[in-house]
């Protein structure tokens, strides 16, 4: 199976079981928060949804990661809002808040990837795993959208 449909068949599994617990389970591993990240879709316009851990939060931010599990490929969702940065997160028991998505810039990655990586150090073996340097991605509340 190819990384792409064994990281999508993940996350349709992770769902699975958000919904068959009515929301109880799922929305941790270990000690990250899990979120839904809802994007617009930059070729069809449509929603996608990818569930995420954060390694990092910072007061209401969130700081997600990149990786596709160090594939050379950036995942789908990045490329989405890279495209259109106004984000839903969905967090357990609530439905989708606006948030404004952004790579964090060469300073801001050098001071919270090693933070994610204490996180989940698999972040540190991802990146040795690609030529890519894997965004750090840090979500602010927005009340623009």
């Amino acid at each position: 199976m190819s990384n792409r449909r064994s990281m999508l068949a993940m996350t349709g599994l992770h769902r699975a079981l958000v919904r068959v617990t009515g929301g109880r389970l799922g929305w941790s591993i270990g000690a990250m928060r899990v979120i839904e990240l809802e994007t617009l879709g930059r070729r069809t316009g449509e929603r996608r949804r990818a569930m995420l851990t954060v390694p990092v939060e910072e007061g209401d931010r969130f700081v997600v990661i990149a990786s596709r599990g160090g594939d050379d490929c950036m995942p789908g969702w990045y490329l989405n809002l890279v495209d259109e940065p106004r984000v839903g997160v969905a967090e357990k028991g609530h439905a989708p808040r606006p948030y404004r998505a952004r790579t964090a810039d060469a300073a801001e990655r050098a001071r919270l990837w090693p933070r994610a990586v204490r996180a989940y150090r698999g972040y540190a073996a991802y990146q040795r795993r690609t030529e890519r340097e894997i965004p750090v991605v840090i979500l602010e509340p927005d009340s623009e959208k």
